[in-house]
């Protein structure tokens, strides 16, 4: 099952390189570099062109094949290399009073800072 979303995959990026080539720009033409163009501001594309449909869908379907194969993939080794250490509690580093508790310091007044 992985080996086919593999080649789908690699196919549907070649195939979404080569469609992205060959479309051609809005303002391709020589009279758009000197302002003879009469498109309106953003352009007026009129119907979808076969290439653009073409491109959605193979975009899409590099999506689909991403998601999958990162799902497939996306499970690591659940090993670890700390398997075997033993536990060992870090010394304690606060001054605890003779109930085992820290106490916190009480908050010092400007007149006490000097």
């Amino acid at each position: 099952m992985k080996p086919i979303f593999i080649i789908l995959h690699i196919a549907a990026c070649i195939a979404l390189i080569i469609i992205v080539l060959l479309q051609r720009g809005k303002g391709a033409g020589m009279g758009a570099a000197f302002g003879g163009s009469s498109q309106t501001v953003f352009g007026s594309t009129g119907a979808t062109s076969f290439l653009h449909k073409v491109t959605t869908l193979v975009a899409i379907l590099f999506m689909v094949t991403s998601l999958t194969l990162s799902f497939f993939f996306g499970k690591g080794a659940t090993s670890s290399i700390m398997e075997g250490v033993k536990d060992t509690k870090p010394p304690v580093t606060d001054q605890a009073t003779p109930g085992g508790e820290a106490q916190p310091e009480a908050p010092q007044t400007p007149a006490e800072k000097q």
